[in-house]
């Protein structure tokens, strides 16, 4: 396949309420959009999620690094083998939010030619199991919204972010424990609030109140204090925001790295498949991670969640749940705390 046409749009989507994230807070999510269509006549489609202090780029910077570093490649290689091409976008150095929009949008054209979804492809299961990202509220608030959102949809598992600090943190997991009772799964996003001093024993706190896992409680790096942090945990530590590349997931999995989360929307689904197999050898655990995706970027996240094993945390990537509305014409249905993947191959007949 050579490339034929391509196209970029952007939108945004509201939430029903206003966000508080650990860096920022919105009332609305930003989206860019990647259309590569092929001489084959077939078409694969991508979402970049767009906040600066996430990815790195604004929608203009964003579309440039496309328009002039990545279309001048793909409009010289042949485009039948996504990870190949990956690997020439690699050349050019950094541009992680780009390249990774371009290697999502290679794999649903790989998928549309190919005649089939691309979790087929890869092997993977049709029904995929999600929790919920309960945001920072006060703790009586995030324990209605979590009562809510597993009686629902049916969640059987919650991510709790955290870094309200440790008295606050604390009491909304048992907050939200006493609202949803015990069978319902808890884990702790601190998104890297507190110092490394106090992590070992926020993550105790944290395990105490209840916490299977503890992501990012402090600024992580594959180094001997990330070693010693784990080593003293009660539970894995999640490494999400220190892991960028293959190369830092082999680092932290050297270090004794428990749990990595995977974000193909960050950083493609051509990296992100590849972490998932050093993990997968080391027997270090994964999750696909949250990345504000909308229901379109959902879908190519899925992808990869589809071939994660039974020992995975269920992926994150409901986000779009808390969008009043979507690009793709048919709402994606969570029932049971799962979703059923469409069979379609490539999503751009979805939009």
């Amino acid at each position: 396949m050579r490339l034929a046409r391509w196209s970029l749009d952007s939108y945004s989507l509201a939430y029903e309420r206003e966000v508080r994230w650990s860096d920022i807070v919105e009332s609305a999510a930003q989206f860019v959009l990647l259309r590569l269509e092929s001489d084959s006549g077939h078409a694969g489609v991508a979402e970049a999620t767009v906040k600066p202090t996430w990815s790195g780029v604004t929608r203009r910077t964003l579309e440039a690094s496309v328009e002039e570093l990545f279309v001048p490649i793909l409009q010289q290689v042949e485009l039948s083998d996504p990870a190949a091409v990956r690997q020439r976008l690699d050349t050019i150095p950094d541009n992680h939010a780009a390249k990774a929009l371009v290697d999502n949008a290679l794999w649903d054209l790989h998928a549309a030619k190919a005649g089939k979804a691309l979790w087929q492809l890869w092997g993977g299961r049709s029904s995929v199991a999600l929790s919920w990202a309960v945001t920072r509220q006060s703790p009586a608030l995030m324990a209605k919204e979590a009562a809510a959102m597993v009686e629902g949809h049916g969640f059987r598992t919650l991510k709790v972010k955290g870094g309200q600090g440790r008295a606050i943190d604390v009491a909304g997991m048992r907050q939200i424990r006493a609202a949803v009772g015990a069978e319902v799964r808890l884990y702790v996003d601190a998104n890297g609030f507190y110092s490394m001093q106090d992590a070992k024993s926020y993550v105790k706190a944290m395990a105490d109140a209840g916490a299977e896992v503890v992501e990012d409680p402090c600024p992580l790096l594959p180094d001997a204090q990330f070693e010693a942090l784990q080593q003293a945990s009660p539970v894995p530590i999640l490494v999400d925001f220190g892991c960028a590349s293959r190369r830092d997931a082999a680092l932290f999995i050297e270090r004794g790295a428990r749990a990595l989360s995977l974000k193909p929307g960050q950083f493609g689904l051509s990296d992100t498949r590849a972490m998932l197999d050093t993990a997968s050898k080391a027997g270090c655990a994964t999750v696909v991670g949250l990345f504000g995706e909308s229901a379109l970027g959902t879908l190519a996240a899925l992808q990869l969640a589809s071939i994660l094993p039974a020992s995975a945390l269920p992926s994150e990537t409901t986000w779009y749940l808390a969008m009043t509305r979507q690009v793709v014409k048919t709402p994606l249905k969570i029932r049971g705390g799962a979703v059923e993947l469409p069979p379609n191959a490539g999503l751009a007949s979805l939009l």
